[in-house]
């Protein structure tokens, strides 16, 4: 007893439909919010100085969001940070990486992300990092 070729191929495009579904449902939760995307950019474009747990050129990001500005214990930050006080917030965030001589001049960073876009995924990488954000 054999399948027609009609009966196979109906088979076929059913176990692929499937699959689909399965591999959709299976998806990193941050695909959708964009923080694979945001680690990859993170990845190139800060971890050169910041690393998420550790202390480097700059201040670790791990729990950034909700932390205070200048508010790693232990590291030397600049005068202009430390005076600069307040949150960092994703709004905050943003304005910082779309020109941090501009929001704090005289830090220790220079950066200036041009495209909102980018800033957005690093942000909602940034965001998935931090205990104030889950």
């Amino acid at each position: 007893m054999g399948l027609s070729l009609a009966a196979a191929s109906r088979i076929g495009t059913a176990l692929s439909m499937g699959g689909a579904i399965l591999f959709l449902a299976a998806r990193p939760s941050g695909a959708a919010d964009g923080t694979a995307a945001g680690r990859t950019l993170y990845q190139s474009r800060c971890a050169g100085c910041h690393s998420v747990d550790a202390d480097r050129i700059g201040p670790r990001h791990r729990d950034v969001v909700g932390r205070a500005v200048a508010g790693v214990p232990g590291y030397a930050y600049s005068p202009a940070l430390k005076t600069l006080g307040g949150v960092w917030t994703p709004a905050r965030l943003d304005q910082w990486l779309a020109g941090t001589q501009k929001m704090a001049p005289g830090s220790r960073m220079y950066l200036k992300m041009d495209d909102p876009a980018e800033r957005k995924l690093i942000v909602a990488y940034l965001r998935s990092v931090s205990k104030a954000e889950k």
